[in-house]
């Protein structure tokens, strides 16, 4: 069987065909990300509920899978089926365009994305809020990890808010991979550069920490509205400075924060792998007394 044939077997054992166009009536324009297209729409095949649905671009996605050709890597439309969790956006359904593209269906998370407030610099959906979205972005990412999987595209452009900022939502596993030996092998330089780790920027072994180190700069960003690594250069070629220089220490940007919660954002994107925190709940274990992000 050819890898293009596994991949439709996968999907369609998932849930079959869906007719895109015929099932749902579009609401929002159309996002177009790195191996697929997203769009909101109501779906009329249950009581016209808004929905966010995912179309990969096959060709794309038949290019990175083929990385895992004899892995039996699961599909990222199985991954996501398989994340019951609160802070992480459900997923109700996986299949095949009447086109053949792999199709997702998931819940519609009505809030602003993290990118949006942490580019645009909107202090008002975080004001008070920030300590509780953190810990509720680290307990999603938790339970990835304890899935046995290895998120690898932490960034807030991953991250949904619910409306009012009370609340936020992981999505997105296109880039997922087990957390096994296969998997975490030199050479799969995946993610958003801006937020990846050395060891992917260089092409070294890789394990859970990749995810960690992107949720504390995540959180950085979340706090001062500036990278750790700020600099003139905000492309991809600024992840060559995350192991070449050293970040900003955040009580610098953000003097009234508290020290226990840079403390802990800090270790989390420590460069040197060793010394960065190694396991998520260690995170949450150290701002576990934390009781607001910024000091009176």
């Amino acid at each position: 069987m050819s890898l293009l044939d596994s991949l439709r077997s996968a999907f369609q054992s998932s849930g079959g065909r869906i007719d895109v166009e015929a099932r749902f009536a579009r609401q929002r324009t159309a996002v177009t990300g790195t191996m697929a297209n997203f769009f909101v729409a109501k779906d009329h095949e249950h009581d016209d509920r808004l929905v966010g649905v995912k179309v990969v671009e096959l060709e794309k996605y038949n290019l990175f899978e083929s990385r895992f050709k004899g892995l039996k890597k699961p599909t990222e439309g199985q991954i996501a089926m398989e994340m019951q969790h609160p802070f992480i956006a459900e997923t109700y359904e996986t299949g095949f365009s009447t086109k053949g593209e792999p199709v997702i269906v998931m819940e519609y998370v009505a809030g602003p994305s993290l990118q949006n407030i942490v580019v645009q610099k909107q202090e008002h959906h975080l004001t008070g809020k920030r300590l509780k979205l953190i810990r509720e972005m680290a307990e999603a990412l938790q339970y990835v990890h304890q899935k046995g999987f290895i998120h690898r595209d932490i960034c807030p452009r991953n991250f949904i808010c619910t409306p009012n900022s009370d609340g936020i939502r992981l999505i997105d596993f296109g880039l997922t991979l087990p957390a096994t030996a296969p998997f975490m092998t030199p050479g799969n330089r995946t993610g958003t550069p801006l937020y990846m780790s050395p060891e992917i920027i260089r092409r070294r072994s890789t394990d859970k920490r990749v995810d960690i180190f992107s949720f504390g700069v995540t959180c950085y960003c979340m706090c001062c509205f500036e990278h750790p690594w700020q600099g003139e250069i905000l492309n991809g070629r600024a992840a060559l400075h995350h192991d070449t220089s050293a970040p900003t220490d955040l009580l610098e940007r953000c003097p009234n924060i508290d020290p226990r919660l840079s403390k802990a954002i800090m270790n989390a994107l420590d460069p040197k792998v060793d010394e960065r925190t190694p396991e998520i709940g260690h995170f949450l274990q150290s701002i576990r007394g934390v009781q607001q992000a910024f000091l009176d």
